[in-house]
């Protein structure tokens, strides 16, 4: 059983007559003092390269595979290691009677040298992401910053935190 890092839980689901249930995985990829991350040049804001679990998928092949897709990044499977789970729920920001539910799977890896070409979704290559290794610092200033369009800021707050748990536990940043 992975541990948990932290509840996301907004507390505004009250009237909400289903449940949507949609978990994701996620790498984390430490190099130096830097970390791999896509950056969403649109909206300016920060995430972990990974995304979700697609049915009869195990989350460690889903964020292999989600790594390579948005951030041309492979992961090398024998470096794989649990680092944590968030626990997300909230009241759908699509469907006004819907609960939304996730566990967001994190995993500490390394990558190949070599980056491949992206495979983005139409969203993904809309907000243009695009790989960058960022101080962790910076992309935390970054997603703190008020305005980051449509984006939810539940999400980001998500991805600010586990920088900041990264940060306080001595695995990247100032602490190393």
């Amino acid at each position: 059983m992975m541990r948990l890092l932290f509840d996301l839980d907004r507390k505004d689901y009250a009237r909400c007559t289903r449940t949507f249930v949609r978990d994701s995985a996620r790498s984390i990829i430490i190099s130096g003092r830097q970390i791999a991350m896509v950056h969403s040049l649109k909206y300016d804001y920060y995430k972990f390269p990974g995304g979700g679990i697609k049915d009869g998928e195990n989350p460690v092949d889903a964020m292999i595979r989600e790594t390579r897709e948005e951030a041309g990044l492979i992961v090398l499977p024998e470096t794989v290691r649990e680092y944590g789970l968030v626990h997300r729920i909230q009241k759908s920001t699509v469907v006004e009677t819907e609960c939304f539910v996730q566990d967001n799977y994190y995993y500490l890896c390394e990558a190949a040298d070599t980056v491949e070409t992206q495979d983005l979704d139409g969203y993904e290559a809309e907000e243009q992401f695009t790989l960058e290794h960022v101080d962790p610092k910076t992309a935390i200033e970054t997603n703190r910053r008020p305005d980051h369009g449509p984006k939810d800021p539940v999400m980001l707050e998500r991805e600010t935190r586990v920088l900041e748990m990264l940060i306080a536990e001595g695995l990247l940043g100032e602490e190393r």
